[in-house]
């Protein structure tokens, strides 16, 4: 079999056209198809290199031209000065849970416990010092956000989770704190505007708003740094990832590349147009939940989430008959979380609103 042959093989076909399929996943997430594109270009030539992104020396210059605008852009679109430093790393926002807590935590931290995502950023928290759980929504199975709590002067740092996808409840408020604020931002980081001065440190894993799986974003105020006493090994120590400027190992090149893409769709877009459909996208569903009799939600009011909304059918035998209607209508991944049943709608910000009105169409049939 020649070259060409081989190549006929493996691409796609010409004669079948997909009508659109509407994705819900909770992650990996819809992203912008601009991003897409760019990224199978690049898979096939990066940088007019006449390589793919795939072969390249993530220390040439085009790769380096790739991290340095991925970086820059973070802090544009936050107005963030040199105080704050940019890092793409590994392990997603389960590594961060651990990370956070090796750098920063010397005597006592202070953590707010909304849901699987932050216990589990508590119980890696807690190999390092005491941990204060100052307040938890976990007595009424995470289905809202607490407040009223008080914030430890004493503590190293304030640890928040501002989006549960798994619950469908988010903080649409931020206390201000005395101590430095880190925030676990992974499921709905820029999807509204929010003065990121108000933080220390933002982490969050890609796979949501930011690009596909493999790449986490860091965001930190230098002068966090340098407290603890322990020593730190060097692939688990943010000093060294900045003295590096996130090379200090192979980076994740392909995942950076898509999230510099999808940077530059934010950035083109504007997060207030972003907040205003999210927003949109939300009110269209909630309102038909709230109407539609068949259908209960399952958080408070006040507390949900303009990114994961889950609901409930009020007559549970119906839940395979509701998921076959999606299917049919070519929505995708609305199936909730095995944890906790029901449905789930995760509306990222690449999604569209139409795509939310094919599944309210889908919820008025029942």
């Amino acid at each position: 079999m020649d070259l060409e042959a081989i190549r006929n093989t493996f691409a796609p076909s010409k004669s079948k056209t997909m009508s659109k399929v509407h994705n819900f996943s909770a992650g990996p997430a819809v992203l912008p198809q601009e991003a897409i594109d760019a990224g199978i270009s690049a898979l096939q030539n990066f940088a007019n290199t006449g390589l793919s992104i795939l072969e390249v020396s993530h220390r040439g210059k085009e790769y380096v031209a790739v991290m340095d605008e991925a970086r820059h852009l973070v802090k544009k679109l936050w107005g963030l000065d040199d105080q704050y430093e940019v890092m793409y790393l590994h392990g997603g926002a389960s590594t961060q849970f651990l990370m956070v807590a090796y750098n920063l935590l010397q005597t006592k931290a202070a953590y707010v416990d909304t849901g699987v995502w932050s216990s589990k950023a508590i119980k890696e928290a807690k190999l390092f010092g005491e941990v204060d759980v100052i307040a938890s929504s976990k007595d009424k199975n995470y289905t809202y956000v607490p407040t009223g709590y008080t914030i430890p002067s004493d503590a190293d740092y304030l640890h928040l989770t501002s989006n549960n996808t798994i619950y469908g409840t988010q903080m649409h408020q931020f206390l201000t704190a005395s101590i430095p604020v880190v925030c676990d931002m992974s499921s709905d980081i820029f999807s509204r505007r929010i003065d990121a001065t108000k933080f220390d440190l933002i982490y969050a894993g890609a796979q949501k708003n930011l690009g596909p799986a493999g790449a986490t974003l860091v965001v930190i105020k230098k002068d966090l740094l340098g407290k603890v006493t322990r020593q730190i090994p060097s692939m688990m120590d943010y000093k060294i990832h900045i003295a590096k400027e996130s090379m200090f190992n192979t980076p994740p090149a392909f995942p950076v590349y898509v999230v510099l893409q999808t940077l530059k769709w934010i950035d083109k877009t504007g997060i207030e147009t972003i907040e205003n459909r999210n927003k949109a996208k939300a009110d269209l569903l909630y309102n038909e939940i709230d109407r539609n009799e068949a259908f209960i939600g399952t958080v408070a009011a006040n507390d949900r989430s303009w990114m994961n909304a889950t609901f409930l059918l009020k007559d549970e035998s119906r839940n395979e008959a509701f998921l076959e209607a999606c299917k049919e209508a070519n929505i995708s991944g609305v199936k909730g979380h095995r944890s906790v049943g029901g449905f789930r709608a995760s509306m990222y910000n690449a999604l569209e609103l139409d795509s939310v009105q094919a599944l309210v169409n889908v919820m008025q049939t029942f």
